[in-house]
């Protein structure tokens, strides 16, 4: 296991030298959305319009924070399930996405996409959103404001602490074999 500290927008170059397993700090710009705001996002595409943010070496967290506390940019900002993603996920990566945040397994699809466009999946610690917003410096609501917490947001992160979990070698982290074994699987 390594550890990382990352910059966005991240390149090429950035993303070889992640290993499943490995750990990551990002600091710079990473984008949010869910369900609702990455079918408005495709359907946008699909009708030639452009993104509401640069996809070349971006994130995207599937969040859905919690409103903003006085004082803070937001409120509490865990991982929401990413397979529910994995639909939208291999062409914004063919579109140079280079990563993604979230929780749970992904589809053999993305896992395919992240190997062909040299991207990456991170996990970000599920349970503990109050303690990720603590790593959130800005936010601001950037597009598709109507759908509330799915809004895409722009957030400024500092150190904001990750695990690679899918590489862009083809390796996965919840298919090692201790994990596969802590699962019961054969």
């Amino acid at each position: 296991m390594a550890v990382h500290h990352l910059r966005t927008p991240l390149t090429d170059a950035d993303i070889e030298t992640l290993r499943s397993g490995d750990v990551a700090f990002v600091t710079g710009t990473v984008h949010t959305g869910r369900d609702a705001a990455h079918k408005r996002l495709i359907d946008a595409l699909d009708r030639g319009e452009a993104p509401p943010f640069e996809l070349a070496g971006a994130l995207i967290y599937y969040v859905g924070p919690s409103p903003a506390p006085p004082g803070r940019p937001i409120g509490a900002a865990g991982p929401t399930t990413s397979y529910r993603m994995d639909t939208y996920a291999p062409r914004l990566h063919a579109l140079g996405l280079k990563g993604t945040i979230g929780k749970g397994r992904r589809s053999q699809e993305v896992k395919d996409a992240m190997v062909a466009c040299k991207a990456v999946y991170f996990g970000a610690t599920g349970g503990a959103g109050a303690l990720l917003s603590q790593r959130i410096k800005a936010a601001r609501i950037i597009a598709y404001e109507d759908l509330g917490p799915e809004a895409i947001r722009q957030l400024t992160v500092e150190d904001f602490p990750l695990l690679v979990i899918n590489d862009c070698h083809g390796g996965e982290l919840y298919a090692t074999p201790d994990l596969e074994a802590a699962l019961g699987k054969p």
